[in-house]
């Protein structure tokens, strides 16, 4: 018999989902797959940028204009913006109540550490808090144009420029993009894992996805900056 609360109620389905371990586990693998779209999406929109400057201003600008006139300008931005940071906040909370209750469930260190885990396993705690702190730096650089020096509002293309024409734009995008990498990796297997992926054949299916998709998301991002530091985009 479930247990009642203080009030004498039973808890809500939702609250019981979500105490549990596999509801939160749940809630980081439909966040990450949510989070996953988005940066597929995001990645090609940035390859916009070896077709000029129009290309990539107007795609820019089309975001902005996303199911006008029936919404307001930045409406279905904004919608899209409020959805991926709910994912990024459940996707945060989880992880974060996950490790502690396996650190309360095991007080006692191991007497040898185990080496089971791959390098991107062992490196998600990390990883994560690099994306967290990229993303607010990366809001800050071409969002709000705060820490971009040379940034020119309304002109998307120019202010990506500038950004990776500076050793620090270029070195922080490309070490938060292996973090990318490593994280899709690890968590996209994790999910299907958590979502039910069950034969031994869709299994090595799902590794075979999750290295290609960390591969292609790493190169395609890191084109960019490659791109501009070459001359290839100026």
């Amino acid at each position: 018999m479930a247990l009642a609360t203080r009030t004498g109620r039973r808890p809500s389905t939702t609250r019981t989902l979500w105490d549990s371990s596999v509801g939160k586990k749940s809630v980081m693998a439909v966040s990450g797959l949510i989070m996953l779209g988005y940066l597929v999406v995001h990645m090609f929109g940035n390859l916009k940028i070896f077709f000029g400057a129009d290309e990539f201003n107007g795609y820019a600008h089309w975001l902005r204009t996303l199911g006008s006139p029936f919404l307001h300008y930045e409406w279905a931005l904004w919608t899209v913006r409020v959805v991926l940071l709910a994912a990024v906040v459940g996707h945060g909370v989880s992880a974060y109540q996950l490790s502690r209750r396996g650190i309360a469930a095991r007080p006692v260190k191991y007497a040898h550490k185990r080496r089971r885990a791959s390098y991107a396993t062992r490196t998600m705690r990390w990883g994560g808090i690099i994306l967290a702190l990229f993303i607010v730096w990366h809001l800050l650089d071409l969002t709000t144009l705060t820490v971009n020096e040379r940034a020119w509002a309304g002109h998307p293309y120019e202010n990506v420029l500038a950004t990776f024409s500076t050793w620090y734009g270029n070195t922080i995008y490309i070490v938060a993009m292996a973090a990318v990498g490593l994280h899709v990796r690890h968590g996209f297997w994790s999910a299907a894992q958590t979502l039910g992926a069950g034969s031994a054949r869709l299994e090595r299916t799902l590794k075979f996805l999750a290295n290609a998709l960390a591969v292609a998301l790493f190169a395609g991002f890191v084109s960019v900056p490659v791109a501009v530091m070459t001359g290839v985009v100026n």
